[in-house]
């Protein structure tokens, strides 16, 4: 969910020979600036592409709205989550495979922290998102319900697996508000410790 270095948007229309920004990644970056300068909702799509050197319609060859810029990747990583609940052996509990990947899930290079937590800021609290945001979490939920139902010998939209997927949600994003509220926390060790004390509550699995 997180990338290279930025391209400062305030430069990134200056000059004839400047290279245009075609990366999904760059565009991002330029995006998530102008969203901390003149707000979410203040910033359109016209001016991230503008600020980016490109076109309207090549902005939306990389997103498909500007709700999305926010997400970055994330149907890939998603791909990627399910890659690593694969990977993770038979013989471990079902909720340490869930804390294990979902840990690993959200976790960045320091350089990137920052921005990892502007990200998760801008997703649950600009109100604009919200609706947007519930598609994508329930995105998330189908790739751990898929899971769980996998180690359950059970269909995903079963009772047990959608009960353990909407959990592992509702504590990922206590942990992330738990986080956003204090400055120098490791997201991962909260992830962790809230993951943690959801499996005592499954603990017979």
């Amino acid at each position: 969910m997180a990338g290279p270095a930025s391209v400062h948007p305030s430069r990134a229309g200056a000059g004839p020979g400047r290279r245009r920004t075609t990366s999904p990644v760059e565009l991002e970056r330029v995006a998530f600036e102008l969203f901390d300068s003149d707000g979410f909702e203040q910033t359109t799509v016209e001016r991230i592409a503008r600020s980016a050197g490109i076109g309207r319609r090549t902005f939306f060859r990389y997103f498909d709205s500007k709700n999305d810029v926010v997400w970055g990747a994330f149907t890939e990583q998603l791909d990627v989550m399910r890659e690593r609940f694969r990977a993770r052996p038979p013989e471990e509990p079902l909720m340490d495979s869930i804390r294990v990947v979902v840990v690993e899930f959200n976790r960045v290079e320091p350089a990137e922290t920052e921005r990892h937590r502007r990200r998760l800021e801008l997703i649950l609290r600009v109100p604009a998102l919200q609706a947007h945001s519930t598609l994508r979490y329930a995105d998330w939920r189908a790739v751990v319900a898929d899971f769980a139902a996998e180690r359950l010998g059970t269909s995903a939209r079963a009772l047990e697996p959608q009960t353990i997927a909407h959990a592992a949600l509702g504590a990922a994003l206590a942990a992330y508000d738990h986080w956003l509220e204090r400055p120098g926390a490791d997201l991962c060790a909260t992830l962790d410790s809230a993951l943690r004390r959801l499996a005592a509550g499954f603990a017979a699995d």
